[in-house]
């Protein structure tokens, strides 16, 4: 089969690869129809996550076919159209039983931190993704989930990660209503979080980019103030003269360990790689928000350490929360919200490309090319493919 394959740091390509096959009761193989490129893609494709392998294929957003079907699985049969959340879970241990399936003890042998995640090194188990013409499912009746026969696919790969993510970075700031809610970061997860507060009930929204088109961008798609980083002074000092110098009920990082904005922290963390990426939007967050806030944390770090003033945190009284999504448990929430036309997850996507021009894509959406926001990567052999 055709897959995408990492040769190093800036470098994938598409490759031959052996086609999965059934290796416990429980799996399924899916041909893929539909596979999206994920901002967190970019921090594997970028050399800042620990233990990933030449050869890896990438890629934890996917929707597709059942091929395939293990001996044990009941939910699911060939020919089933399925969305897979990116969490891999088992259904039955101490965090799935209480829908906590990000943290799934079972999936991910390498590390007590997460579950096992599609394609995503081996620090979330080695498991290939789904930038592939087919993928193998592990616990199938748990992962896979039926796509309503009346939603559109480009809305259903959405649903893997990118709106459940957005949409749990809300929840996690436990927005009241009326609260201000900044959100740090204009890429997808920072547009579903923006929409996902209103939904929440906040009065109030602010996304903070230093990219021109992707401000735009979130001023049509979530309806939300926005502010320039490069264009102010001090973002922390702005965001604070915009509420009455009392600074945002909520802050939300949608970015993660590549944040631009402060060189020190790009230095150490990016470039030279001594601590694990770059917490400027973090950091601005923490000092931005009010007193006795919230700060949600949903984008990606990695071990060992960052550069965080956790004494600012103890001294405002502030909340901190954060997580992986655990997908699953939103799913029947946000397929209400979508046919009931409240959201339209699809709007943020600009590019389809096809899974053999897969690098020219990396390429484009790490230097932010072309006005990306996401791309969806359509495989050869997708009936879908239009």
């Amino acid at each position: 089969m055709l897959a995408m394959t990492f040769r190093g740091p800036y470098r994938v390509r598409i490759d031959h690869k052996p086609e999965p096959q059934i290796e416990h009761p429980d799996d399924v193989v899916l041909r893929v129809t539909r596979a999206a490129i994920c901002g967190s893609d970019l921090h594997l494709y970028h050399g800042l996550i620990p233990d990933t392998r030449v050869g890896a294929t990438f890629g934890h957003e996917f929707v597709g076919v059942v091929e395939e079907v293990g001996s044990n699985v009941q939910n699911v049969k060939a020919g089933d159209h399925v969305l897979v959340p990116f969490n891999i879970s088992c259904g039955a241990c101490y965090f799935c039983s209480r829908q906590l399936y990000a943290d799934c003890l079972n999936t991910n042998p390498n590390s007590t931190l997460a579950s096992g995640v599609y394609g995503y090194s081996h620090t979330t188990g080695g498991y290939d993704g789904g930038q592939a013409e087919y993928v193998r499912v592990p616990f199938a009746d748990v992962c896979c989930i039926k796509i309503p026969s009346t939603m559109a696919e480009d809305d259903a790969v959405l649903l893997t990660d990118v709106f459940p993510t957005g949409y749990q970075a809300a929840e996690m700031g436990g927005i009241a209503a009326g609260d201000t809610v900044a959100v740090f970061g204009a890429g997808p997860i920072g547009l579903m979080a923006a929409k996902s507060a209103w939904l929440l009930g906040a009065g109030r929204v602010i996304v903070i980019d230093h990219l021109d088109y992707r401000l735009e961008f979130a001023r049509q798609f979530a309806q939300c103030e926005t502010a320039n980083f490069l264009e102010v002074d001090d973002i922390v000092k702005h965001l604070r003269e915009m509420t009455a110098r009392i600074g945002p009920d909520v802050c939300i990082d949608a970015v993660g360990v590549e944040a631009d904005g402060r060189f020190l922290q790009t230095l150490l963390g990016v470039k030279m790689k001594l601590i694990a990426g770059a917490t400027t939007a973090l950091n601005w967050a923490i000092d931005a928000v009010r007193k006795a806030g919230t700060v949600s944390i949903i984008g990606v770090y990695g071990p060992p350490f960052n550069l965080v003033p956790i004494g600012d945190v103890m001294n405002k009284g502030l909340t901190l929360r954060s997580s992986q999504a655990s997908v699953k448990r939103y799913i029947p929430r946000l397929i209400e919200h979508i046919q009931n036309g409240l959201v339209d997850p699809k709007a943020i996507i600009t590019h389809h490309v096809p899974l053999e021009e897969i690098a020219g894509a990396y390429h484009m959406f790490s230097s932010k090319l072309d006005g990306c926001i996401k791309t969806i990567v359509i495989p050869p052999k997708s009936s879908t493919w239009h």
